[in-house]
């Protein structure tokens, strides 16, 4: 059977107003993540449904893309309407897009 095919953006094309999980793990998230991001590890995404954010679609990021791609189809799939963003966080750092940090030290992608 063929994976189904996950609806991808690009970081260029991420509305302003997106409303975004990233499902990277804490010891990523605290270094540097999009303001206002929803953030539930890969793992724990299953057992927390009520904690995602109210999104039409969502868009859901990690580090590169690969985690972010299968959470998307997952949650297509369980009725969800999720996007994956292509090259994930490491893309977003790379396009000079703004993000926040948990260290007190500036925002990087770890």
């Amino acid at each position: 059977m063929m994976p189904m095919q996950v609806p991808t953006v690009s970081v260029d094309e991420i509305p302003e107003d997106a409303v975004v999980l990233d499902v990277r793990e804490d010891d990523e998230w605290v270094h540097g993540h999009i303001d206002g991001a929803t953030h539930i590890p890969m793992g724990e995404v299953p057992a927390r449904l009520d904690d995602l954010p109210e999104g039409d679609p969502l868009y859901v990021t990690c580090r590169m893309g690969g985690r972010s791609a299968r959470v998307a189809a997952w949650l297509n799939a369980n009725g969800f309407d999720a996007v994956n963003v292509a090259g994930g966080m490491g893309e977003w750092e790379a396009a000079g897009r703004p993000m926040v940090s948990e260290t007190g030290h500036a925002p990087f992608v770890r």
